[in-house]
């Protein structure tokens, strides 16, 4: 396998950069540069040179086969941040006979070829890098720990058990007393089935994170939706005017609410037109709305509800609370002054929080339509078996697609169609 080198950290000027370098070369590579190998995974402070120039002084760290990330001999050089000295390394790494540059994600293509991640690892790892909010963070770095394997491989055992109980009862069928299995098998994918379909109900929501929620802010035109959109954005995203029908498409705002990743949708204002193009902006913002995770309803003040379906979480909000400052029932907010849009923020977090799980592991959809694979093998099997004892090799071989279909959650079977675009999706140096 060629040994393959990168840089690992980001591009641009920094106090500190890290050159990765994997394959079987790696070591003799760090030989050739600093005239010797520190001890395994111990940093030390080595002089790099090249054809007689110094290249810096750097920290040299390198890793044995099957103690590193990629399951290779690795070694990384942390270098001082300066694009000089970064471009000077690399290339003379360049001139290094049997090196190349890296692909985007070949060194974890090569953490899961080895063995070292499996493949819901890799996907929580693209996560884990992607990252913006703190319960992104949380949700990546639970899978990229291993909590999927973990859970797929418990599911798995429930299936072995079961197909292994089955095949004996088949082996042994022409004995005179025949050990009845069907009780324990029944169980155990009762149970099975209980916790798959639990973890496919979830998975949903848990995607939700790793995607981001939709708040959408609806509202008769003038009531103040991109005041306030560009007060929650903290910059004027939107042009806001006394004009009535200003916003004609659906503007779009990312921001971190209290953790949770939320991207605000200002949307046109709600009423009868006779202008095409208004027309058609009002209906993308009824479509928008119906699919937002959570509907703001900014009125003003004693003025009727707008004909829109509205859910039990969503918030009906009295705008320009600047002009009609007295007190009144439920949220009051002002996009020009700000008043009482920390209130609504919190209200916001907290009705999008009740729709994160506390728990569950699968964060993608191709995990999920995995699990509905196995949950439908599985209740084929329980099927069969209640069938009578002919059935029960077809309830085995149901049982095994089961497992293949939980194999394919981390990458054991049918992945390889999926590895260049997952992989495609990393960075160079990771």
């Amino acid at each position: 396998m060629d040994t393959i080198y990168a840089l690992a950290s980001a591009r641009g000027k920094a106090g500190l950069s890290v050159v990765r370098i994997s394959g079987p070369q790696s070591h003799e590579v760090v030989r050739r540069l600093t005239g010797s190998v520190p001890a395994v995974r111990r940093a030390s402070l080595r002089q790099l040179g090249w054809n007689g120039d110094i290249l810096d002084d750097a920290l040299v760290l390198v890793f044995d086969e099957r103690a590193s990330f990629t399951g290779e001999r690795v070694a990384e050089l942390h270098l001082h941040g300066s694009l000089a000295t970064v471009s000077a390394v690399l290339s003379a790494l360049s001139e290094q006979p049997g090196l190349r540059i890296a692909e985007p994600g070949e060194f974890t293509r090569r953490a899961l070829e080895n063995g070292r991640l499996d493949l819901a690892q890799v996907e929580g790892l693209s996560d884990l890098i992607e990252a913006e909010t703190e319960a992104q963070r949380k949700q990546a770095l639970e899978v990229f720990s291993g909590a999927v394997g973990t859970r797929v491989g418990a599911w798995r055992e429930m299936i072995v058990r079961a197909a292994a109980l089955l095949e004996a009862t088949i082996d042994f069928a022409d004995e005179d007393v025949p050990v009845d299995v069907t009780p324990e098998v029944t169980d155990l994918l009762v149970r099975l089935l209980m916790e798959l379909r639990d973890e496919a109900s979830v998975s949903v929501a848990r995607e939700r994170v790793r995607e981001g929620f939709e708040v959408a802010i609806l509202g008769a035109p003038n009531a103040g939706k991109s005041t306030l959109l560009n007060m929650l954005a903290r910059r004027d995203v939107a042009i806001t005017s006394h004009v009535a029908g200003t916003t004609r498409d659906v503007l779009e705002v990312r921001m971190d609410v209290k953790g949770l990743p939320v991207t605000f949708l200002d949307t046109a204002g709600l009423r009868e037109t006779q202008d095409p193009i208004e027309t058609a902006g009002i209906d993308r913002a009824r479509r928008r709305a119906a699919a937002a995770d959570l509907r703001v309803l900014l009125l003003d003040e004693g003025a009727d509800l707008p004909s829109i379906e509205l859910g039990p979480d969503d918030l009906i909000v009295i705008g320009k609370a600047d002009q009609h400052p007295g007190p009144g029932p439920g949220l009051r907010v002002s996009g020009e002054t700000g008043a009482g849009v920390t209130d609504l923020i919190d209200e916001i977090h907290a009705r999008l929080l009740k729709k994160v799980p506390s728990g569950g592991i699968l964060i993608r959809e191709r995990q999920r339509m995995a699990v509905l694979r196995a949950i439908g093998f599985a209740e084929s099997a329980l099927d069969e078996i209640r069938n009578g004892f002919g059935r029960l090799e077809l309830a085995a071989e149901e049982l095994r697609l089961a497992a293949r279909a939980l194999d394919s959650v981390v990458g054991r079977v049918d992945v390889e169609d999926l590895l260049g675009e997952i992989f495609a999706r990393f960075c160079i140096g990771k």
